[in-house]
């Protein structure tokens, strides 16, 4: 069980992924280099799948190398978490200052990591 409040008091990004999804694969090398990058200086990631077989799900994390917490329901679409966040398709990130405010969505890598910095400095 991973709470988002868990994460208050950090930089946090928020990503909607499955392992069905190769635009969603192709990114998590990119993913993966902003949490080894930042991660010491406070910075949280959160995976939310929406995959529905859990084995095709857990293979995935393992061979993308995705340390940080993950969570599904294993409903894709339908997961609850999905309509909250109002995701119509994936990836899908925010990224939330210390705060939970959104600070972005969908952000482009480099400006991802520009804002990532620039809140990190604020804490």
């Amino acid at each position: 069980m991973v709470s988002l409040k868990q994460s208050m008091g950090k930089v946090t990004l928020i990503d909607f992924w499955a392992s069905w999804c190769m635009p969603c694969r192709k990114e998590n090398p990119k993913v993966v280099a902003l949490y080894n990058e930042f991660h010491s200086k406070g910075f949280n990631i959160i995976s939310v799948s929406l995959d529905s077989d859990a084995g095709d799900w857990k293979e995935a994390i393992a061979k993308d190398g995705l340390t940080w917490p993950q969570v599904s329901n294993l409903k894709e679409m339908d997961d609850p978490i999905v309509k909250r966040y109002g995701v119509t398709l994936i990836p899908t990130t925010f990224l939330l200052d210390a705060t939970g405010k959104v600070i972005g969505i969908d952000l482009p890598q480099d400006e991802m990591k520009r804002k990532i910095q620039e809140l990190l400095n604020k804490k």
